[in-house]
């Protein structure tokens, strides 16, 4: 959730043409990454919840590039993008280390 606010908080200084483009996709990527953990967590299966964390990774993929792209046209301070990159990178630890350990428990459950 820290990520969303960060997120919301560059965009908010992006430029009006791009509400409808760079804005939108940028919103979007970064609300699935928590909406995808959230919903992954609440299915009745192990497996679902680790399908649902691997598209949770691809958004914040997603989210890191749009950041990227934000950077590169101007809308946004290296600043701004340090701490989106810092705290995504921080996000994808913990999505990736969450897959492994579910993954185990897979695994000794066999």
């Amino acid at each position: 959730m820290e990520l969303v606010k960060l997120v919301y908080e560059l965009s908010d200084d992006f430029r009006t043409e791009e509400r409808f483009g760079l804005t939108s996709q940028i919103r979007r990527a970064v609300v699935s990454v928590a909406s995808n953990i959230a919903e992954g967590q609440g299915r009745n299966s192990t497996r679902e919840f680790i399908n649902h964390l691997s598209i949770s990774y691809g958004s914040l993929m997603e989210t890191e590039t749009q950041t990227l792209v934000a950077e590169m046209r101007n809308y946004s301070t290296p600043a701004k993008r340090g701490e989106v990159l810092d705290k995504a990178s921080e996000v994808g630890r913990l999505i990736n280390g969450l897959s492994n350990s579910l993954g185990r428990k897979i695994r000794s459950d066999r």
